[in-house]
């Protein structure tokens, strides 16, 4: 399940039980964030989970799917740009996927961790 793609509307939902239930922090496992789930299961009897809930919940709704992924999709960005000879890829083809996944970092569509994360790993398979 930690692998699997994000729902938003499951997540905003589960945050909204959280602000009228006793059982908070559901939309953080869900999320892939269990520690913060366990954080909010130990507050539960105070109302500070029930209102980072509340927060958390519009904050889903305001976000479009593609930045709601960017932040809670764990898969890493798949660049099928290439077939591989040997496990190897050439050098202007490894050139060509840094230039644009450059390009997808300036345009914010890529973070600055997911783009060194898949910065390494080209330059990894060059050597």
């Amino acid at each position: 399940m930690l692998d699997k793609p994000k729902n938003r509307t499951i997540a905003t939902l589960l945050a909204v039980c959280g602000i009228f239930t006793p059982i908070v922090g559901l939309h953080k496992f869900y999320l892939g964030q269990p520690i913060w789930g366990v954080v909010y299961l130990l507050l539960s009897w105070t109302p500070i989970p029930h209102i980072a809930s509340a927060i958390e919940a519009v904050w889903y709704l305001l976000q479009d799917s593609t930045d709601f992924q960017s932040n809670f999709d764990p898969r890493p960005l798949s660049f099928n740009l290439v077939e591989f000879t040997n496990n190897r890829p050439s050098v202007s083809i490894t050139a060509d996927t840094l230039r644009q996944l450059e390009q997808l970092r300036q345009e914010g569509l890529v973070s600055e961790y997911e783009f060194e994360q898949k910065r390494r790993q080209w330059l990894d398979k060059m050597s």
